[in-house]
């Protein structure tokens, strides 16, 4: 795992700018704190960042190889799974290898195949290469976009990076934002639509894209994307298959050369996770596993059951830890440091976030590094076996916009008429769910239960899960912590994707398929729990704390977020506590408190960025 930027630009010559790639790539350096590289011609520059996983000395980047008259350059962001599968047939095409990391095979897959290389990799990556001869960069994206990847295109002036922030860092972009980039914060934030940079001239390549650029101009592809076919496996063959794809998803995302680990919740599918690779280690005589969860300081004494957190972690954790036999570490949080570190998870982000939830992360993923290098994650199963509760919620069903965004109409009062008149907020929502929809890849003849059932997955998946994955991309790589998602595997999201409704619905249960599959390898009472999201903090005190922040903030005259909001209904939110907002006004945990903090990340945001827009 590392982090990558780039500069390309055909009139100046860069390598007396080299100082400004060197900017670019230091704001990258948590992503990659174990070394560094630069590669520069005259018209391009490549930069690394590099936190070691595999191949200690033989993975240097950027890394560079000539073929005849050409030159290729990588620099290179990620885990390719099926390394040595395509190492294997590149070697039968006459190709030698001077390393055993994956970035070259990377590499020399791109020289033999081209942009069908893509194709072929089983992993988590966002990648440039660059053909010096011929003047044309090559970006890519992984499938689900589990790792990040921006751009800007300035006229003669192209740039690149893992995070915004190596973009922002170049001179020719300014931290503008637009209508665009204000709804996309104050409507749909913390979500963002797929392709948005936010930031005026700045774009996402999305998942499963790849782009080239050249001096005839700029050019974006799709490679992969869900596709609906009629599922013939019956429930037994179903559950069998989702069984063996996700073992092999594990054992794929074991290899490492560094020590590894499984962030463990107690709930099914950090436990599978545990479950899998336990069995794994052990087949291969190494182990014991470890495993980590996090808590918070006295969050026992005022937790209480809600409709998104039936129950809370800590006695699951243990149940789990004790049958694998791992060695477990709880690590406590507190809420003073809860606080302070919603300004650290609002720049590892570059964007306003999920607050404390980013923050528990941080802090979370801060420590776990202390001990692994590595982590696995349950992440993402609930979008690709529909375990989230809107899924069985009529009320949602029957909404017309994106389910996890409730309370809109209660949001809206808080903005000023200037802004809301400047982003036309009901429009835009509209228009972005519209879009969503158009995208849906329905299977011809599908009942009408299951074409809705496929069209909420669908957002699920493209819409909802990259929120998540930004999320735990950017917060464990600021801690120098890789964490791998098994349940993103390509085959078997594929898979699931064409499982009907029916059968991921088994038993009435949410990831019904899924609880059928990982029957006899965990206990019926870890099978039979209700989905529980990651935890956070239910001291009282904390919201205390964030509602005393907000207050003394909008009371300040010099707050920028003054001139956006309208101050009436502000003062009522404070006074009231946000009680309104509870127990979530997006996703599954953030409610008032998290009201609170998440305006006060916009504050800081348009303040410490110096965001600048015009109405």
């Amino acid at each position: 795992m590392c982090g990558i930027t780039g500069w390309i630009n055909w009139k100046d010559d860069l390598t007396s700018k080299r100082f400004i790639l060197e900017k670019m790539a230091e704001t990258l350096s948590c992503r990659g704190p174990d070394a560094g590289g630069i590669w520069l011609s005259p018209q391009a520059g490549l930069a690394h960042r590099r936190l070691i996983v595999i191949d200690p000395e033989g993975g240097n980047q950027p890394m560079v190889r000539q073929y005849g008259e050409k030159q290729y350059v990588i620099t290179y962001n990620g885990e390719l799974y099926n390394t040595l599968e395509l190492r294997r047939e590149l070697e039968t095409k006459g190709h030698h290898f001077l390393s055993r990391s994956d970035t070259e095979v990377i590499l020399i897959a791109f020289i033999e195949w081209g942009t069908t290389c893509v194709k072929r990799f089983n992993g988590i990556f966002a990648f440039a290469v660059y053909n010096d001869k011929d003047q044309q960069l090559f970006l890519a994206r992984d499938q689900l976009g589990i790792k990040p990847l921006f751009y800007a295109n300035c006229h003669d002036t192209f740039l690149f990076g893992s995070e915004l922030k190596s973009i922002l860092a170049h001179p020719a972009i300014q931290p503008e934002v637009d209508a665009t980039g204000l709804a996309e914060i104050f409507l749909l934030g913390p979500a963002r639509t797929p392709g948005q940079g936010i930031f005026r001239g700045v774009a996402e390549l999305k998942p499963g894209h790849y782009l080239m650029y050249d001096r005839k101009g700029l050019q974006i592809r799709r490679y992969w994307a869900l596709e609906s076919k009629p599922h013939r496996d019956d429930l037994k063959t179903s559950a069998l298959t989702v069984h063996h794809l996700l073992r092999e998803a594990v054992k794929e995302q074991l290899v490492s050369d560094v020590p590894i680990c499984v962030l463990l919740s107690g709930g099914l599918d950090s436990s599978a996770i545990t479950a899998f690779a336990s069995q794994e280690l052990a087949r291969n005589g190494q182990g014991p596993l470890y495993t980590y969860a996090v808590d918070y300081v006295d969050n026992e004494q005022y937790f209480r059951p809600n409709h998104f957190q039936p129950n809370a972690d800590a006695p699951w954790v243990q149940k789990i830890a004790s049958l694998f036999n791992t060695r477990h570490q709880t690590v406590f949080l507190d809420t003073p440091a809860l606080a302070d570190a919603l300004p650290i998870a609002l720049k590892v982000r570059d964007l306003p976030g999920m607050v404390d939830i980013d923050a528990s992360l941080y802090l979370f993923s801060r420590e776990v590094k202390k001990g692994a290098t590595v982590a696995l994650a349950g992440e993402c199963a609930d979008e690709i076996f529909g375990g989230y509760p809107w899924c069985r919620d009529s009320d949602v069903l029957s909404t017309d916009t994106f389910p996890w965004m409730r309370m809109i109409s209660e949001r809206l009062l808080l903005f000023s008429p200037e802004l809301l008149k400047y982003i036309r907020p009901r429009e835009y929502l509209a228009q972005r769910y519209q879009e969503a929809l158009a995208e849906v890849p329905y299977l011809p003849g599908e009942s009408q239960i299951e074409k809705q059932m496929r069209q909420l997955l669908y957002l699920n998946i493209t819409r909802w899960m990259p929120v998540l994955l930004d999320r735990m991309d950017r917060m464990s790589m600021a801690a120098g912590l890789e964490v791998r998602v098994p349940f993103c595997d390509p085959r078997l999201v594929e898979y699931a994707w064409n499982i009907p409704w029916a059968m991921k619905n088994y038993n009435q249960r949410e990831k019904g398929i899924l609880r059928l599959a990982l029957k006899g390898m965990l206990p019926d009472e870890v099978l039979s729990r209700r989905k529980s999201p990651y935890p956070k903090t239910h001291n009282p005190t904390y919201l205390e704390t964030v509602r005393l922040w907000f207050e003394r903030l909008i009371d300040d005259s010099s707050s920028p977020l003054r001139q956006l909001v309208n101050i009436d209904s502000i003062h009522t939110l404070i006074n009231t506590k946000a009680s309104a907002f509870n127990p979530a006004w997006f996703g599954q945990l953030m409610g008032g408190p998290q009201l609170f903090a998440y305006l006060i990340q916009v504050n800081t945001w348009l303040k410490e960025y110096k965001i600048s827009f015009h109405f």
